[in-house]
């Protein structure tokens, strides 16, 4: 027999993936919602993260490209270093008034004992993966290279309305959405109690 009611968790939306803290120790989780999106979906990042691993972001990017993910983008407090692309790769991006971005010169580290010619090729190879993730932020932004360069280097840290400005995401109010509003449940009862002090002024 098959159960024809409706399953709530198929109505609940899209799934809602918070990406708090670091992002390369959190990769795991965070790959794992991603890819229980199926292809195509939709999906909800709430983004509060000083960044991580560059190769982290880029894995992050690449799954929500390769997939097709419509992912939303929801910069809730900081997105910052290598949290860029995945937010950049967000087919909508948002932001809040107090939203927090920090754009700079990729960093990176090696392990203590590392040999000479190792430290030479990986410093050869830094240098091209540079310049190519800072124009990957560009495509993926939809912005001019000129102006990702005059934020990326020495560093800057850019607002939520800077970013609005720049034409590269969309403000949020500090106010409940509207797919938080079931059946418009908020406006109804906001219609009911203006009716009801309408009639109380009429007698």
């Amino acid at each position: 027999m098959i159960d024809e009611r409706m399953d709530p968790i198929e109505n609940a939306g899209p799934i809602e993936i918070a990406v708090i803290g670091d992002l390369t120790d959190h990769e795991s989780e965070v790959t794992e919602k991603l890819l229980s999106v199926e292809p195509g979906g939709e999906c909800t990042l709430y983004i509060d993260s000083p960044g991580g691993s560059p190769y982290t972001a880029l894995s992050l990017m690449s799954i929500m490209k390769l997939r097709g993910l419509q992912v939303t983008g929801i910069v809730t407090g900081e997105c910052s270093s290598a949290m860029l692309w995945p937010f950049a790769a967000c087919q909508q991006r948002f932001v809040t008034p107090y939203s927090v971005l920090l754009f700079h010169p990729m960093k990176w580290q090696s392990e203590e004992h590392v040999g000479l010619a190792e430290a030479a090729e990986w410093a050869r190879h830094f240098g091209h993966l540079e310049d190519e993730m800072d124009e990957l932020l560009a495509q993926l932004f939809d912005a001019p290279r000129d102006v990702m360069d005059a934020w990326i280097t020495p560093g800057r840290y850019v607002t939520g309305r800077q970013l609005v400005e720049q034409g590269l995401a969309q403000m949020l109010p500090l106010e409940p959405l509207p797919c938080f509003q079931l059946n418009g449940a908020a406006s109804h009862g906001r219609k009911a109690s203006s009716k009801s002090k309408s009639k109380q002024t009429v007698r």
